[in-house]
């Protein structure tokens, strides 16, 4: 096979980045393009923080008649770099032909990039941004993705393990069917836990954002510091940038809060599945799509929501206020009876407790994504995400 690699240096190759994956999919009908725009921002150091401890570079590989093969991004986290044995930067917006050579080139040109920045392993598919968006490899569940989970052809399976990639850890990720009812020890729970007189719910609303996203804060960093070793911690500013960028989709009642004694505990994060208009769109958001996304948002064309992030202070866990929050979506939902399904994505294998979770509200196993880990020395050893110590983050 003849090829070249291209790296994305200007407006045109950018472009031609993006056409990638809709030449790439062009006859699968589960695949929903991203919007151009919210692609392009991660790669724009205006727009991306990661680039304030970081780089990332992108290259396009083209046959000999300048047919698009694959594409692939390479990035560095200067904050996570060095929080493992080895030193691991990332890859991710992987696409390509069902061909072995091709996949090897462009992994090739990534672990060139990255060797010459002293990183000695690559981790991927990922993001160069929250794991909650664009991570991990789907190779179980092969049905339309939900707003910011990514989609891939099976074959790409056997394109990653074959160049050598292993299993870092699971991504699973459960549907929710709200049509029927949870099970009467999971609403006996809830209700325990709502009655509670020092415990309280509410929800977002823009009218007292500052005091929300600052709770926010401070119960999302205490509690993914002690479940993900890599954990990034989070800003104001971004979360305000994210509420604002996606204010035309929210729903304020999506977003809850869990006070016990007035003190933040607890807080989850959905959304509206817009991908369910975004199909329409082809990723692009011009006037006339503006027109189409209005309507479709109009005749109520969303019937899924997706859960982004959820997460319980350490000290609070084992309390079931996550039981509260689903108790209080069901009078939620109950007024927007459009709504019949709710996607709980992702949760890591590495966190059983979130998993036993899911699972007592019914919702079930649907799709499964992989984030692998690639180590540049093939004799130096090689370990799975490990599963935090239950005791310790009971103590903290």
């Amino acid at each position: 096979m003849e090829y070249s690699i291209l790296k994305v240096e200007n407006q045109k190759h950018a472009h031609q980045f993006l056409d990638v994956a809709r030449e790439i999919y062009k006859n699968d009908s589960n695949w929903v393009c991203p919007l151009d725009f919210e692609i392009e921002g991660i790669f724009d150091p205006s727009k991306n923080k990661f680039f304030q401890h970081g780089e990332a570079s992108r290259w396009i590989l083209l046959d000999k008649n300048k047919k698009y093969l694959g594409r692939i991004a390479a990035f560095i986290n200067e904050n996570k770099v060095n929080q493992w044995e080895q030193a691991t930067g990332g890859i991710g917006f992987f696409e390509c032909v069902n061909n072995q050579i091709a996949a090897n080139k462009l992994f090739d040109t990534t672990k060139k990039w990255l060797i010459e920045r002293d990183i000695k392993a690559m981790d991927g598919p990922i993001n160069f941004g929250e794991n909650f968006n664009h991570w991990g490899l789907l190779v179980d569940g092969f049905s339309q993705q939900a707003y910011g989970m990514p989609y891939h052809h099976q074959y790409y399976k056997e394109l990653f393990e074959n160049y050598g990639f292993k299993v870092f850890f699971k991504q699973y990720t459960y549907h929710l069917d709200i049509t029927i009812p949870f099970p009467e020890r999971f609403w006996r729970i809830a209700e325990r836990v709502v009655n509670k007189p020092d415990i309280e719910c509410l929800h977002f609303n823009y009218a007292n954002k500052k005091k929300f996203l600052n709770d926010l804060v401070e119960i999302y960093n205490d509690t993914w510091q002690t479940v993900k070793k890599d954990a990034t911690a989070i800003d104001y500013k971004e979360l305000d940038t994210m509420l604002s960028e996606a204010k035309d989709i929210i729903e304020e009642k999506f977003i809850w809060f869990v006070y016990k004694n007035n003190e933040p505990a607890a807080f989850f994060i959905m959304f509206p599945d817009v991908n369910q208009i975004l199909k329409h769109l082809n990723g692009k958001l011009n006037f006339i799509n503006k027109l189409k996304f209005a309507y479709y948002k109009w005749t109520k064309t969303i019937t899924r929501s997706r859960v982004l992030v959820m997460g319980v202070k350490p000290q609070f866990q084992r309390m079931g206020l996550e039981s509260a929050i689903f108790y209080q979506l069901k009078k939620v939902f109950d007024g927007m009876p459009h709504y019949n399904e709710i996607e709980l994505s992702w949760v890591g294998d590495y966190n059983p407790r979130m998993i036993k979770l899911f699972e007592n509200t019914g919702a079930k196993h649907k799709k499964t994504h992989i984030t692998y880990r690639f180590l540049f020395d093939k004799n130096a050893k090689f370990e799975r995400m490990p599963i935090p110590d239950s005791k310790l983050i009971k103590k903290k």
